[in-house]
């Protein structure tokens, strides 16, 4: 018991000396990683493991290795991320009790240095000098991990999912770390540096460039307009709306406040972020995306009694799960249509399979309306409805939703695995189906030419928006409005303001009517030869 004491003495201590400004989301991070510790149902599963006749440290092994195999069953990363702060505190008190005090962190940093690590929890980042520290690279971890939140406040990049590091780097290595590409490079050699420092240089001055594009319009070469949005998940990333430019909010997960809690957040809380979210955003629009949990991305603190699923992205997930759970579902909407009260409120429904289900879907929205009206509480003025296709059926009813929706995104991530039935986290697929393949775009190009002579707004919503390439053919089969990574929005308008419009739809039918055996390939060519910016 003292030992949890004296681990929980530590994270307070830690977390009052917090010194990155006050607000944003990873605050929420280290309260919620506090919750961790404090975490009765643990700190039993421990005492119980002693009481049965292990030692503490062997009691603290066995929770560990228990939450470790609760880990590898779990393909998703932001619940994956969650383990690991029980990991991390794990770590910390095998140190309390075993007596080894000292840390690389409270050792000090003597020089610039990038830390390795298979995985680090929010507060052993924090323990380090952050004047000395100039990046990380984890053997796991991803973008969601609390860690990487934590980092990113500090102003320190962050690299994830580098498989053997630990094994290839030795102490006192020089290492070039680009987390923007992704990509670390390991004692290298002269040459390298000397690269590394030319493109350090030209990614500058391309930020540079992208920055002063930021208030100019992103229209084609012909006139045509096409409305730049980007991806959101956090209260903290809503300051990219002014740092890019971009014209809203496409896609806000609100999944994203569930998986960094503890525990259910409450009505009221929900709101409050909405309400900031809304706040943030200003005259511009944020489409909320209900619930998407479910199959492997099962929150802890709503278990339910169906069996382990052998395709969990096939599953009970989404709005599936959502509908099940109508108080889930009910909570949500109520504090969605408060939150956006005298503003217009923009929603959508993932996973809609057919059009029944957003029927059922708006119809929770609808009751809840009319408790507020009954209650006298000021509505938002307007309520816009959408849905994601990321299920194929739904192309095949789309005249049967698209008069009741006022917009449809198109889920690329989810709609690629689908469509070729190919699991995107199995490394051994994820390279194999290209999404500049005749069938993804035809697809879209379909979906695109269904919607025409409806009051719709047609968007794309998932990473291959945010490449410019794919972002060129899709314009160039009629998509107009594309939500991206805040990263993505300064790429993504240069290609755009190099394009004309008329010249790549006349590409785009004929590549696709007889398609080439690359068409990558095929496509890379004609925008190199017409001038059009996609390096």
């Amino acid at each position: 018991y003292s030992a949890f004491d004296k681990m929980r003495e530590q994270i307070d201590r830690i977390a009052s000396q917090i010194d990155f400004g006050t607000g944003g989301e990873h605050e929420e991070v280290i309260a919620t990683y506090k919750m961790f510790a404090y975490d009765e149902g643990w700190s039993r599963r421990i005492n119980e493991a002693i009481d049965s006749g292990l030692t503490a440290e062997a009691a603290i092994e066995r929770v560990q290795q228990r939450t470790r195999m609760r880990m590898r069953q779990i393909d998703d990363p932001l619940l994956a991320d969650r383990m690991h702060d029980l990991e991390d505190l794990s770590n910390r008190l095998l140190r309390i009790v075993s007596g080894q005090m000292s840390t690389a962190a409270q050792l000090g940093l003597k020089r610039d240095s990038i830390l390795i690590a298979r995985n680090l929890g929010p507060a052993e980042l924090l323990e380090y000098d952050k004047r000395r520290l100039r990046g990380v690279v984890l053997e796991e971890g991803s973008l969601t991990a609390h860690v990487v939140i934590v980092a990113r406040a500090m102003g320190i990049p962050v690299l994830g999912r580098v498989r053997g590091i630990r094994h290839k780097v030795r102490d006192g290595d020089m290492l070039l770390l680009n987390a923007d590409d992704k990509s670390v490079i390991v004692r290298p050699s002269s040459a390298a540096e000397e690269i590394f420092q030319h493109d350090l240089i030209d990614r500058q001055k391309k930020k540079a460039r992208y920055a002063s594009m930021r208030d100019a319009a992103s229209v084609t070469t012909d006139g045509v307009p096409v409305t730049l949005m980007i991806n959101a998940g956090l209260r903290d990333d809503m300051s990219a709306l002014a740092t890019t430019g971009a014209e809203g909010v496409g896609l806000f997960r609100t999944e994203f406040q569930f998986l960094i809690s503890a525990t259910l957040p409450q009505r009221e809380r929900q709101q409050r972020f909405y309400r900031d979210v809304l706040d943030a955003a200003g005259d511009k629009p944020v489409i909320f995306r209900t619930l998407d949990i479910g199959g492997d991305k099962v929150l802890p603190y709503l278990k339910d009694e169906a069996s382990e699923e052998e395709n969990p992205a096939l599953g009970w997930r989404a709005l599936r799960l959502s509908l099940d759970h109508a108080g889930l579902m009910k909570a949500q909407a109520r504090a969605l249509i408060e939150a956006a009260a005298g503003r217009t409120l923009n929603v959508m429904f993932p996973m809609v399979s057919e059009p029944w289900e957003f029927d059922a879907a708006k119809a929770i929205f609808d009751g809840q309306i009319a408790f507020l009206n009954k209650q006298k509480k000021l509505l938002p003025n307007k309520i816009r409805y959408g849905a994601m296709l990321e299920v194929p059926a739904l192309a095949e009813t789309l005249d049967i939703l698209l008069p009741k929706i006022n917009f449809l995104s198109i889920g690329t991530n989810d709609l690629t695995q689908f469509l070729f039935a190919a699991d995107r986290a199995d490394p051994r697929l994820a390279e194999r189906y290209d999404w500049l393949s005749p069938a993804i775009l035809r697809f879209i190009r379909r979906v695109v030419k269904a919607t025409e002579g409806h009051d719709v707004d047609v968007a794309v919503c998932g990473e291959m928006g945010g490449r410019t390439l794919e972002a060129l053919a899709l314009i160039g089969v009629g998509i107009h409005r594309l939500s991206i990574t805040p990263a993505a929005v300064g790429p993504i308008k240069a290609m755009i303001r190099s394009t004309n419009h008329s010249d790549i739809r006349a590409k785009m039918d004929e590549l696709l009517n007889a398609p080439t055996e690359n068409l990558r390939e095929s496509l890379t060519a004609w925008a190199n030869s017409q001038g059009i910016e996609i390096g």
